[in-house]
């Protein structure tokens, strides 16, 4: 079976409403585990006290954030290269969702830095490069909504998407490319005497897989919408042709 035979809407909508309530137990079972496990079962640090367990919501958020956007970067390179209006529409379905996992990373980033930092918001490059790809998902979400031939918004979003995907790597490797600012290193390095405890990581790691089913199930739950309202637009338009 080839994964193309999926860029079939009908074989998507059929393979896509067989999976999705599925995936929706699963994130709802996996993130009600993790929040009440790191929130409620995991000790107060040491330096931060009980600041320190946002982590449980703001790390998974900031990996989404990226992942999503590295999400529709490959959904439009499939739409540039084989044109599959499926793919498309999946990019443009992921936009919102990925737009909230970064207003949300930021957000958490903020109340989970200002008793340390001692300020809001600093001019941090990667807090920089975060907020300029929320720009990006608010633009591209923004030229999806301007463009009224759905091919030609597709291929614009593209491109956009293309572009952002700079800002989405610096949002990962940023305080690898500069040594100065206020974040910190990775929450999960391997590096000796930085690994996180046991405590902390297993919720961790639970949260993070339940914010992906989240994601994915988002995700299915709109494209399933784009391709119903994409049908409902090309009846109306034979409609009035007729």
């Amino acid at each position: 079976m080839s994964l193309w035979e999926y860029a079939n809407p009908a074989r998507f909508m059929a393979t896509s409403g067989a999976v999705l309530p599925w995936v929706s137990a699963l994130a709802a079972l996996a993130l009600t585990a993790a929040l009440v496990w790191g929130f409620f079962f995991t000790p107060d640090d040491f330096r931060q006290g009980a600041t320190v367990k946002i982590l449980f919501v703001h790390v998974p958020a900031a990996m989404m954030a990226i992942n999503a956007w590295i999400m529709m970067l490959v959904a439009s390179l499939v739409w540039l290269v084989r044109r599959h209006h499926v793919s498309a529409l999946a990019a443009k379905a992921a936009a919102p969702v990925g737009a909230t996992m970064t207003l949300v990373a930021l957000t958490t980033g903020a109340i989970w830095g200002q008793p340390m930092w001692g300020t809001w918001w600093a001019w941090d490059p990667r807090l920089t490069s975060f907020l300029i790809l929320l720009l990006f998902y608010l633009g591209y979400m923004a030229l999806w909504a301007a463009v009224e031939n759905p091919d030609t918004a597709a291929d614009l979003t593209s491109v956009l998407c293309l572009v952002g995907s700079v800002f989405a790597v610096l949002s990962r490797y940023a305080v690898n490319f500069w040594n100065q600012g206020l974040h910190q290193g990775a929450s999960l390095s391997l590096a000796p005497g930085e690994r996180m405890d046991v405590a902390f990581r297993l919720p961790l790691y639970l949260a993070m897989a339940a914010f992906v089913l989240l994601f994915l199930a988002l995700v299915l739950a709109r494209t399933r919408t784009e391709i119903r309202a994409r049908r409902l637009r090309a009846l109306m338009a034979r409609e009035r042709a007729g």
